[in-house]
């Protein structure tokens, strides 16, 4: 089975003081490589994810520029009025990306 095309790793979140997500720090493909690090805020990240971009939560394995140890995907989900960023199954009243480093 083929693996999915990552379009981008989380590896930290900086969260607002109401429980949202400010900024991710991430990785983005672009093209056959990935970029070095960009700050992501939460309206462009979930812009993306509304593109139907893939993003996974890891970090990058040291001296292996591309590879990445990877986590859960992100996903968007409804949550009452809004909508929430969360990987797994979602058991807050807001975002939250479990595992991921705060910044």
């Amino acid at each position: 089975m083929a693996k999915a095309k990552l379009d981008g790793v989380v590896e930290a979140v900086r969260y607002t003081p109401q429980g949202q997500i400010d900024w991710v720090r991430a990785y983005e493909r672009r093209g056959p490589a990935f970029s070095d690090h960009v700050l992501i805020g939460r309206p462009a990240l979930v812009e993306r994810l509304k593109a139907g971009k893939h993003f996974v939560t890891g970090s990058r394995k040291e001296y292996l520029g591309g590879v990445f140890e990877t986590g859960s995907p992100l996903r968007l989900v409804q949550q009452g009025s809004g909508e929430a960023v969360v990987t797994g199954e979602p058991r807050h009243a807001s975002d939250y990306l479990e595992g991921v480093p705060i910044i």
